[in-house]
């Protein structure tokens, strides 16, 4: 059997193993749902940026982990060792990663509606930069760097109007958008323009983001082309010449077999060699290159392990499985649909020859992990494995319908630990007055 990634295998006992753990053991160990996290394909996936963004674009060109696809200390820890930076987007990513020991001036600070609190937690804590989204934001730090004495650094979000054919829930990168100023109807020019005029913030450069699960870096071209015009009219009007550009996240992961591979020191080589070549055609000097992988740093990394709790087979329709999760650990099939691989975790080697729609346990008819999925047919306390669960299922998980959420193991070179304890009653209520 061909599997999706190279850290899967088949063992001796016909189990599925992760990063050299039998799955089965790690359900049994520690109980499901389970999310489970390989960190050695995590640190391979950081390496892949980290390597190749400082060989195309130059030294001080890097990438930024986007907390919002999966965000707890121990991952901040990963992340700083790979030599990373991060964006956060919430004062709680923000707490999240001080409270790792993750250095303050290698945060980025997101969001399109950071309140006065935030801006003064993010002054406070030492954020490296903000990404001011708006003008309103601009006033509030202005002031308040004022009022510490600082000129915060900024970076300013625009919008470069471009359709990235991904998920509509997931396009950031139109001009009807709520993130950043459009280029497109002059806005943007005017928000560079009042941001240079307040004296305590050091504007260094753009940001744009234009969307996520993104296979092709065409869209990425077209979006530095129209950046790279932007900063030539700002530079002309302005005298302001950008010293960084952050290009954002996007580059997918493989959630099925029909999704493409993906060779990600390809395309940030081939788009390096865009931005120097529209650079030196303009005679625009080569900015510092960030971006923001989230996505497919953890993604593929990550899977979650669920019992099977019986099948109920509905006579001239279809046969449904439950499972002890669902849309509390992992919300996006009832989002939008999102595909999925679902794996027998102890019975690898038997035939599939039996389909079904995976469901969860929540009290919701749209509680569905999977549907038009093949497998042996699963009997009560089998053990289920969806892939490529580790972005946005963590992150997005909830405590509807009172559900605790799973806990995170992380294996690496055939070991396992625990990173994240499984929530309890004790948690639900704690909170409860």
């Amino acid at each position: 059997m061909e599997l999706l990634y190279d850290n899967l295998a088949i063992n001796e006992a016909g189990h599925l193993t992760v990063g050299g753990v039998d799955a089965v053991y790690l359900a049994e160990k520690y109980g499901t749902p389970l999310y489970v996290l390989d960190e050695d394909k995590i640190r391979q996936n950081c390496r892949l940026y980290t390597k190749n963004m400082a060989e195309q674009f130059g030294e001080g060109s890097l990438p930024l982990f986007a907390g919002k696809s999966l965000c707890f200390k121990g991952l901040y820890r990963v992340i700083e060792e790979e030599g990373m930076c991060a964006d956060v987007v919430s004062p709680g990513e923000l707490y999240t990663a001080l409270a790792a020991g993750f250095p303050p001036e290698r945060l980025f600070f997101h969001g399109n509606n950071k309140t006065d609190e935030d801006i003064r937690y993010g002054v406070d804590s030492g954020v490296g930069y903000f990404v001011a989204d708006n003008y309103n934001e601009l006033d509030i730090l202005n002031a308040y760097a004022g009022e510490k004495g600082i000129r915060q650094k900024v970076l300013l979000r625009v919008t470069p109007g471009i359709d990235s054919h991904t998920l509509e829930a997931i396009n950031t990168g139109k001009v009807d958008c709520q993130f950043g100023s459009p280029i497109e109807t002059g806005q943007a020019a005017r928000f560079v323009k009042k941001a240079l005029a307040k004296e305590n913030l050091d504007i260094q450069g753009y940001h744009f983001h234009i969307g996520s699960q993104i296979f092709d870096i065409e869209p990425f071209c077209r979006a530095v082309n129209i950046l790279l015009n932007f900063a030539l009219e700002i530079r002309s009007e302005l005298g302001f010449t950008a010293r960084i550009f952050n290009l954002g996240g996007g580059f997918g992961v493989r959630y099925a077999d029909s999704d493409p591979q993906i060779d990600i020191p390809a395309n940030i080589r081939a788009l390096a060699e865009h931005l120097k070549e529209a650079c030196t055609k303009c005679q625009y000097p080569l900015p510092r290159i960030y971006m923001e992988p989230g996505r497919s740093i953890v993604g593929n990394a990550g899977l979650t392990l669920y019992t099977v709790g019986g099948v109920k087979p509905i006579e001239g329709y279809r046969s449904y499985v439950t499972v002890d999760g669902g849309m509390t650990d992992n919300p996006r099939y009832a989002l939008y649909k999102a595909k999925y691989t679902v794996l027998p975790a102890g019975l690898m080697n038997d035939a599939a020859d039996f389909t079904c729609t995976i469901a969860g346990r929540c009290c919701e008819s749209g509680d569905l992990i999977q549907e038009h999925v093949t497998l042996p047919e699963p009997h009560r306390s089998d053990i289920l494995a969806v892939l490529t669960t580790g972005a946005y299922n963590f992150s997005m998980s909830s405590n509807y319908n009172r559900l605790c959420r799973p806990a995170i193991v992380m294996v690496s070179g055939g070991q396992n630990r625990p990173a994240v304890r499984r929530q309890t009653f004790e948690d639900l209520v704690a909170c409860d007055l």
